[in-house]
């Protein structure tokens, strides 16, 4: 975490002991747009590929789990907390969530092309192919805060 998040962190917790679990991270397309949408309280869910998590031996989010919203400038914009997190094949997710993620006009048809076109290509590098069960990682979050900027 960044000097920048971690004074954000800690100065909206100013008086009250501050939750250990929290990360800074920030969207892998549009930085700015989706940190964005998270601040206008559009994007209340995002998904990512369950075998990036494994091919990087990374933890898999968990519910309750902060996290502070980064811009393309590794700026904070805001503070999240993970409410509900489901690994599914992604041709089961519903739509429902593909309208949380609040991107283009919120309908799963452009929900399935921008993560298709995004996730295919990153199945590539990890060798493995893309298709319509590939597993992601739902996580619907809420706004905690958002950074005046």
């Amino acid at each position: 975490m960044n000097e920048k998040a971690w004074h954000y962190w800690k100065d909206y917790w100013k008086g009250v002991q501050a939750p250990e679990n929290v990360s800074a991270w920030s969207f892998g397309t549009d930085e700015d747009e989706l940190a964005g949408l998270v601040v206008r309280g559009i994007k209340t869910a995002t998904c990512s590929l369950y075998e990036e998590y494994v091919a990087e031996n990374d933890p898999l989010p968990e519910e309750g789990e902060y996290s502070i919203v980064l811009d393309s400038n590794e700026e904070p914009a805001a503070i999240i907390r993970t409410n509900k997190v489901t690994i599914m094949p992604m041709n089961e997710v519903p739509e429902s969530f593909a309208f949380r993620e609040g991107e283009g006009d919120r309908s799963y048809t452009y929900w399935w092309n921008a993560h298709e076109k995004f996730f295919r290509p990153l199945m590539e590098e990890l060798g493995k192919e893309f298709t319509e069960d590939t597993a992601v990682v739902c996580e619907e979050f809420e706004l905690i805060d958002a950074r005046d900027r």
